[in-house]
């Protein structure tokens, strides 16, 4: 099966299984999903969707986290974990956003992996939820789904990001992703995915690698 027709095949059945899948962060406005992928760095969505139903309520603006208390913040944030470097990060994001974009959230790349703690894989996630802008968000279930299933044999986040791009039509990124999260935690889970349960199965390159492994052992014997 050539590549484009393994990818076109994995959409068919991941729009049955997962339709019209969404970012698992709650957000009522580009400042809250920003925030919101800040804290998410080492922390399950699940916590930073808690402490943000928090946070909203006390700081309310750009301004309310640029003017922020490091202290405070860090108090109001510490579940998350790496606490104190978050808090920077937000207060240092925020007061770029109101120094040079109005207390606005830009769309550009280089605007938004300008702002600290906002790396590739955030800002295309904001490019894709706020700016409808297609871009493959490497986390760690992007990272870990597309080596299993023969999408790409690169390491890196950035080289997966470029290898993804040339292979994911472009009005599927964005969903591909949410997608990719949702069968990640409900399937292809680490370290041991379901595979009798998945259901791309019969087609995953990780089942024709256990398969050839398999075939080879058998004529060892």
């Amino acid at each position: 099966m050539k590549i484009n027709e393994y990818v076109l095949e994995i959409k068919k059945r991941f729009m049955a299984e997962y339709g019209e899948a969404e970012c698992s962060l709650n957000y009522e406005n580009p400042l809250e999903l920003l925030i919101a992928t800040q804290l998410a760095t080492q922390c399950t969505d699940a916590r930073v969707n808690i402490v943000m139903k928090d946070l909203v309520k006390k700081y309310k603006t750009c301004e309310d986290y640029a003017n922020a208390d490091l202290q405070e913040l860090m108090d109001d944030i510490h579940s998350t974990g790496f606490y104190r470097n978050k808090a920077k990060n937000i207060i240092g994001t925020c007061k770029i956003l109101l120094e040079e974009y109005n207390g606005e959230v830009p769309s550009d790349m280089d605007a938004l992996t300008r702002l600290p703690g906002v790396g590739r894989k955030i800002a295309n996630l904001m490019r894709g939820d706020v700016f409808g802008i297609p871009g493959i968000v490497v986390d760690t279930h992007c990272t870990r789904l597309s080596a299993r299933m023969g999408l790409t044999k690169e390491k890196e986040q950035t080289k997966i990001e470029k290898d993804l791009v040339k292979k994911i039509p472009k009005d599927y990124q964005t969903l591909f992703c949410h997608q990719l999260v949702e069968h990640g935690r409900k399937y292809c889970k680490a370290p041991t995915p379901k595979c009798e349960e998945c259901c791309i199965n019969d087609i995953c390159k990780k089942r024709d690698v256990k398969t050839a492994r398999t075939t080879k052992t058998e004529k060892a014997k």
